[in-house]
């Protein structure tokens, strides 16, 4: 019992002519179709018009079409009785020796199939009418996801955890079909005449699942992508590489949801349409962002222009204490700077406390760094001593 193969390929006229009624996936699919009944097409004055017939039962000596991108399962009381995942023209046949229950093809997926078939094929005698079902082999698109709330993520370039909120798209695709039809899809989708199983279906309870898995992962996907080396830990990159943080996601739902080991499902693709952090992670990016301007070469030109709009402040003030004292503060910095370049040293940085400290340590603002002190002070976290003898170091005094 099974099928016998009748050509490869796409349906040729010769053969059109003689193969008047056939099996085919219905008209007017959306492209998040992912499974459906084989329809009864007819010849009527010309190839490929419809008929009005919906059963997706075939019995012994239909022809079945399986398109590019297809693949075909028959059923029956609930059981796989037969596989295609080629395509070509195929007849069933319920007595011919000869026949075969299972056409994999040559391609990726050919062996995932093939193994998976000999762990659910049916044991029993099948009858001459079975139940033929399409599989979506094809990219399923605009599978979307997004939070309401923050999610967050230990980072490793920060050091420390962060938190957004997101929202996008993913493509998904099956790997294996007879794992995506035993496992995940409900009932309601296998029996005679049924519905199309669709992804983009907000009534479709098992499409629902899936959204709410990968929000669930998100948090691990964010991670997975950020504290890999290869991708540089950097998360502006996240939203320029589809394929990389797509394999991030892929990654996380299946160490949660095992989609592609129990369902046959993989996360192939993503698009981030938005990604917006909170203030914290902000205030981070902010900082981090001051202190690559600050690093190298680019440093040394920003301090030298910081330290002339300082003096020109300080005499537009009269050279009053306070411009005095920023034009010191300016001046000992520049020193440092200066020093820094005339000596060749590139890898470190000057602070007015300490001097030359080692390489990839960024410099802290004195200015920020004496509203910090004055905020502790405010909190009763240091003494008033503490405050003026750090006040007196910062400012040179």
């Amino acid at each position: 019992m099974g099928f016998i193969r009748a050509f490869t390929g796409a349906l040729s006229g010769s053969l059109a002519d003689q193969w008047k009624d056939f099996y085919l996936p219905p008209d007017g699919l959306p492209a998040t179709a992912g499974l459906f009944p084989a329809r009864p097409q007819g010849q009527n004055n010309g190839r490929g018009e419809n008929t009005k017939g919906s059963l997706n039962i075939i019995s012994n000596g239909s022809k079945i079409l399986v398109p590019e991108g297809t693949a075909l399962i028959t059923m029956q009381d609930g059981a796989i009785t037969g596989i295609i995942a080629e395509p070509g023209g195929f007849i069933f046949s319920s007595d011919d020796i000869h026949s075969q229950s299972i056409f994999e093809g040559n391609g990726v997926n050919a062996s995932i199939i093939k193994s998976t078939w000999e762990k659910v094929k049916f044991g029993g005698q099948p009858g001459a009418q079975q139940l033929a079902f399409y599989v979506n082999m094809k990219e399923i698109p605009n599978n979307r996801f997004g939070t309401q709330s923050e999610i967050y993520w230990d980072d490793a370039f920060f050091g420390t955890q962060v938190g957004a909120v997101t929202r996008g798209t993913y493509t998904l695709k099956i790997l294996d079909p007879l794992l995506f039809v035993k496992n995940f899809v409900p009932q309601k989708y296998l029996l005679q005449d049924a519905p199309i199983f669709d992804f983009g279906d907000m009534d479709n309870p098992a499409g629902e699942q899936l959204f709410n898995e990968v929000v669930s992962s998100l948090a691990g996907a964010f991670s997975n992508y950020t504290n890999d080396p290869a991708k540089g830990n950097r998360m502006s990159r996240i939203q320029g590489d589809q394929i990389g943080f797509a394999q991030s996601m892929a990654l996380a739902v299946e160490e949660a949801y095992q989609w592609r080991s129990d369902r046959g499902l993989a996360i192939v693709k993503t698009a981030i349409l938005a990604i917006e952090y909170d203030e914290d992670t902000k205030a981070l990016m902010s900082d981090v962002k001051k202190a690559d301007a600050l690093s190298g070469r680019r440093g040394n030109a920003f301090m030298q222009q910081s330290v002339a709009r300082g003096m020109q402040a300080a005499g537009e003030n009269g050279g009053g204490g306070a411009g005095m004292a920023f034009m010191g503060l300016g001046m000992n910095a520049a020193g440092g700077m200066m020093g820094g370049l005339q000596q060749g040293d590139t890898n470190s940085t000057y602070n007015p406390n300490f001097g030359a400290v080692q390489a990839n340590q960024t410099q802290e603002d004195p200015t920020d760094k004496l509203i910090k002190m004055k905020k502790l002070l405010d909190a009763g976290v240091i003494s008033q001593e503490e405050f003026d003898k750090a006040k007196h170091d910062l400012l040179g005094l």
